[in-house]
C-alpha cells in the first residue's frame, strides 16, 4: 500500500464509528439506561455494578484474547465480526428482564467491544503510520466520546417520549447496528499485516514500568465508579435530578477531542507529566460528583471525567509503548489486565458500599484516592528516572 494510493479519512471515519459503535454506545450506554432500569425492575446498586462487572470483565478477557499473535482470519473480519456482537448483545438487553441474562449479555459484549478497541486501533493506527499520516491517529479515539453524546441524546429522547428501559437498550443497539455496514463499507481489507517481532520487554527504568502497571489499574477503578453511576447521582438527588437527560452528553461531549489535547499536553510537557495531571484533574471531578451536589458540581464533574478517562488511557498505553521493546503484546496486555481488574472491582464495590451507606460518598472519594496514588505513583518513577539521568 502506497502513500499516494492511501485515502486516510474514509479510514479513520471508519474507526471513529467503530468505536463509537462498540465503546460509546456498546459500553457505556448502560450508564444513562441504568436509571430507569432499577426504576422498571427494582434492581439493587449491588446488582447494577454487578452488571457493569460483567462487562468489564468480559473486557479484560476479551483484551488479552484479542492480543494474541495468531488468531485465524482478518483483522477486518475481527473487527466487523465483533462489532456486530456488540450490537446485537446491545439490543438484546432489551428482550429479557432475568439477571443471569443481564450478566451473559454485558459479558459477552464486554468482550466483543475489547475485540473492535484492539482491531480497530491495530488496522487505522498501522495504516496510518505506514502512510506517514500518523497525525490523524488522535481522531480515531475521539469516536469513544462521540457515541457517548449520541447515545446520550438518543436515550434522552426516548424517555422524553415516553419509552421505556427496553426501549433504549434496543433503540441503543439498533443504531450500533447501523455502524457494522458503515465500518464494513469504510474500512478495507488489505491483507495481513505485517507484525513486531520479538517478545515486548522493557526496554528502559525498571521501576517506571511497573509503577505505570500499577497506576493504570487504579486508574481503572478511580473512572469507573463515577462513569458508571454519576447519572444516577444525578437522579437520586432532587436538586440536580433535571439534568439528568444532559449529564451524559456532557461527558461525551467532553471526551471527544480529549485524546488529541492530552497528546498533545505529553508533547509539550511529557507523557509521563501529562498522565499525572490528567489523573490529578480526573480526581478533582470524581470528588466534585459526591461532594458538590449542584448544578455547577455535577456539570463540573462531567467536564472533568469525560475530560480525561479516554486521554489518560491512550497516555498510559502511549508510555507503555515507549518502555519497551520488540513486539509490545505482552506489556500491553499487563496493562490491560490491570486497568481491567480496577474496572471489575470498582462497581461491585460502589454498589456493595451503596447498599450499605445509602450513599456513592465513600466509594467515589476512595475512587478518587486510586487516582492520587496512581498519580503519585508514576510522577515517583519518573523523577528517580529523571534523577539517575542526571547523574
Amino acid at each position: 500500500m502506497t502513500a499516494t494510493a492511501f485515502r486516510p479519512l474514509p479510514l479513520v471515519f471508519g474507526g471513529i464509528i467503530a468505536l463509537a459503535a462498540a465503546i460509546g454506545i456498546g459500553r457505556f450506554v448502560y450508564t444513562p439506561i441504568l436509571p430507569p432500569m432499577e426504576e422498571g425492575l427494582g434492581l439493587t446498586k449491588s446488582q447494577a455494578g454487578f452488571i457493569a462487572s460483567a462487562n468489564f470483565l468480559g473486557y479484560l478477557l476479551g483484551a488479552l484474547a484479542a492480543s494474541t499473535p495468531r488468531l485465524p482470519g482478518s483483522r477486518r473480519t475481527w473487527l466487523v465480526g465483533t462489532l456486530a456482537v456488540s450490537a446485537l448483545t446491545t439490543a438484546a438487553m432489551g428482550l429479557t428482564g432475568a439477571m443471569p441474562l443481564f450478566l451473559l449479555l454485558r459479558f459477552v459484549g464486554g468482550v466483543a467491544s475489547a475485540f473492535v478497541l484492539v482491531f480497530a486501533s491495530t488496522l487505522v493506527l498501522d495504516r496510518l503510520i505506514r502512510a506517514g499520516r500518523g497525525d490523524l491517529a488522535g481522531l480515531l479515539f475521539a469516536g469513544v466520546g462521540l457515541g457517548i453524546a449520541i447515545s446520550a441524546a438518543l436515550v434522552s429522547g426516548l424517555l422524553y417520549a415516553g419509552g421505556d428501559w427496553r426501549d433504549l437498550w434496543l433503540a441503543s443497539g439498533g443504531l450500533a447496528l447501523a455502524a457494522v455496514v458503515a465500518v464494513f463499507a469504510l474500512v478495507p481489507d488489505r491483507g495481513a499485516e505485517g507484525q513486531a517481532s520479538g517478545a515486548g520487554k522493557a526496554s528502559g527504568n525498571q521501576r517506571a514500568l511497573v509503577s505505570l502497571i500499577v497506576a493504570y489499574g487504579l486508574f481503572g477503578f478511580g473512572y469507573v465508579i463515577t462513569a458508571t453511576f454519576l447519572v444516577a447521582i444525578v437522579r437520586d438527588a432532587p436538586e440536580i435530578r433535571p439534568l439528568e437527560p444532559l449529564i451524559w452528553i456532557v461527558v461525551g461531549l467532553a471526551g471527544a477531542p480529549s485524546v488529541i489535547f492530552w497528546s498533545k499536553v505529553g508533547a509539550r510537557i511529557g507523557i509521563p507529566q501529562a498522565f499525572v495531571v490528567a489523573c490529578l484533574v480526573e480526581a478533582v471531578g470524581v470528588a466534585a460528583s459526591v461532594l458538590w451536589i449542584s448544578a455547577a458540581g455535577v456539570i463540573l464533574a462531567g467536564i472533568l471525567l469525560g475530560g480525561t478517562f479516554m486521554g489518560i488511557t491512550a497516555l498510559g498505553l502511549i508510555e507503555a509503548r515507549r518502555l519497551t521493546s520488540g513486539d509490545p503484546r505482552r506489556i500491553l496486555a499487563l496493562m490491560t489486565a490491570a486497568f481491567g481488574l480496577g474496572q471489575i472491582v470498582g462497581p461491585s464495590f460502589a454498589g456493595v458500599l451503596f447498599d450499605i451507606s445509602g450513599s456513592f460518598l465513600l466509594p467515589s472519594m476512595a475512587a478518587a484516592g486510586a487516582l492520587l496514588v496512581a498519580a503519585l505513583l508514576v510522577g515517583w518513577a519518573n523523577t528517580g528516572r529523571a534523577a539517575a539521568g542526571s547523574s
